[in-house]
C-alpha cells in the first residue's frame, strides 16, 4: 500500500523535475505542459478522492459523474484535433467505443454493477477511447494536409469525397492502435499496468490481479479500435476538419462543382 506523506511528495516532485528537465534538455517544448499536467493531476485526483464516496452512493450522481467524464474527454480530444467546432464530433467516437465495452463487462457480470466499480471502469475505458481518438484524428488530419495531392488525384479519377479521403487517412487508424496493441502483447513480459498493480496493492491475489488486467486490456483494445474507426470516418466525411473552409469560390467555377477537401482551408485564387 502506498502511503500518503513526505516520501510520496518527494517522489512526485522529483519525477516532475525529471520530466521537465528532460523536456528542456531535449528542446521538446513540453516542460511547462508537463508541470501543469502534474499539478492538475494531483488537484483533480485529490478532489475526486474526497467526493467519490458521495458520488457512488446514488445511481443518479454516478450517472452524472460518468457524463462529466465523457464531456471532459470530448472537450480535451476536440482541442487536440482542431479549433473548429466540428471537432466536438469526436465525442461520438469516444462514446461509440466506450458504450459496447461497458455493456459487455457490466452485462456479463465480470464487473459488479455497483457505483464503486462502475465509475473506475468507465474512466479507464473512456480515457483509452479519448487517447486513441485524439491520436487517430491528428494523424488523419495531418495526412490530409501533407498528402492532399493524392486526395485530389483520387477525386480526378472519379472517387467520391469520402472514398478519396479514405485512401489517405485509413493508415492513420492502424498507427493510432499501435500503443494499445503493443501494451496488450507485452503485458506481463514488459509491463505490469495499473489494474494489475492496483489489485496487488489492495491485497488481492496475483491471479485476481491478472484477471482484472486482462479484462481491462482487452476492453481497452475494443474501445480504442471502435473509437479510431469512427474518428477516421468522421475525418474522411469532413465532419472533423482543421479549419472551416472559406465561403468564397474560385472564379470561373460553379458553386458546388468541386467537393471540399477535408481538413484543409479552401484556397481562393485571384
Amino acid at each position: 500500500m502506498i502511503g500518503i506523506g513526505w516520501p510520496l511528495a518527494v517522489a512526485l516532485v522529483a519525477l516532475v523535475a525529471v520530466a521537465v528537465g528532460a523536456s528542456l534538455l531535449g528542446h521538446v517544448g513540453t516542460a511547462r505542459q508537463s508541470a501543469v499536467a502534474a499539478v492538475r493531476a494531483v488537484l483533480q485526483l485529490g478532489v475526486v478522492s474526497l467526493v467519490i464516496l458521495a458520488v457512488v452512493r446514488s445511481w443518479w450522481t454516478t450517472a452524472a459523474f460518468m457524463l462529466l467524464m465523457l464531456g471532459v474527454a470530448t472537450w480535451t480530444s476536440a482541442r487536440r484535433l482542431t479549433p473548429d467546432r466540428g471537432g466536438l464530433a469526436v465525442g461520438a467516437a469516444i462514446l461509440a467505443g466506450a458504450l459496447p465495452v461497458l455493456a459487455v463487462v457490466l452485462g456479463s457480470g465480470a464487473v459488479p454493477l455497483t457505483g464503486i466499480a462502475v465509475v473506475p471502469i468507465t474512466g479507464i475505458v473512456v480515457g483509452g477511447a479519448m487517447s486513441a481518438a485524439s491520436l487517430a484524428g491528428r494523424r488523419a488530419l495531418d495526412g490530409l494536409a501533407t498528402r492532399h495531392g493524392e486526395y485530389e488525384a483520387a477525386l480526378s479519377l472519379g472517387f467520391g469525397v469520402r472514398d478519396a479521403a479514405m485512401i489517405v487517412v485509413r493508415p492513420s487508424g492502424a498507427e493510432a492502435l499501435v500503443p494499445a496493441l503493443d501494451q496488450t502483447r507485452t503485458v506481463g513480459l514488459v509491463t505490469l499496468p495499473g489494474a494489475f498493480v492496483g489489485v496487488l496493492l489492495g491485497g488481492g491475489s496475483p491471479v485476481a490481479a491478472g484477471a482484472a488486467q486482462v479484462l481491462v486490456l482487452v476492453g481497452l483494445l475494443a474501445a480504442e479500435t471502435i473509437a479510431v474507426v469512427v474518428t477516421v470516418e468522421l475525418v474522411a466525411r469532413d465532419v472533423i476538419r482543421r479549419v472551416r473552409p472559406a465561403t468564397a469560390d474560385r472564379p470561373g467555377r460553379r458553386r458546388g462543382s468541386h467537393p471540399r477537401r477535408p481538413g484543409l482551408r479552401r484556397r481562393v485564387t485571384r
